[in-house]
């Protein structure tokens, strides 16, 4: 089974989690081999492309609404299999997006100018998984980092 939009029943659960402060989302994301703009053919290319490549075209819309939103990209990197976990799953990008708060991740993604561009991104992914983190410190006391730097 694909996840590839958050259901009501998730983003219901989502917002009654009650996150409050910075949001961190992890995003591990499957690419197809070939973009697939078959639901969204005002965005098409004009000669085929990878969902590497989809994928690229909606960060490259998406950014400006992010940014704008308080919203920044934390790390992108490639993906690959798991060391603990799953020996059947592989994950092509990896992505932390950090929000300023729940409210700003919502204003974004109901943003009208970040959703025109929104297709790319169901062109490109096969799968995804969408993971809302909030925030822990480290107790200070226990974990001082010049005490074990050289």
């Amino acid at each position: 089974m694909a996840y590839l939009e958050p259901t009501q029943e998730s983003g219901r659960l989502f917002v009654q989690r009650g996150l409050s402060g910075p949001v961190v989302m992890l995003n591990l994301l499957k690419f197809r081999d070939v973009a697939d703009y078959s639901s969204h053919p005002d965005l098409a290319p004009a000669a085929p492309i990878s969902g590497s490549q989809a994928f690229d075209r909606y960060v490259e819309h998406t950014l400006p609404f992010l940014w704008e939103s308080g919203g920044d990209v934390l790390f992108l990197g490639e993906g690959g299999s798991f060391l603990i976990g799953p020996t059947d799953e592989c994950w092509d990008r990896i992505m932390l997006i950090r929000q300023a708060s729940v409210a700003s991740f919502l204003s974004f993604a109901c943003h009208a100018g970040y959703l025109e561009g929104l297709g790319h991104r169901m062109a490109a992914v096969a799968d995804s998984r969408l993971l809302p983190m909030s925030e822990m410190r480290l107790p200070a006391a226990r974990y001082e980092r010049s005490r074990y730097s050289r």
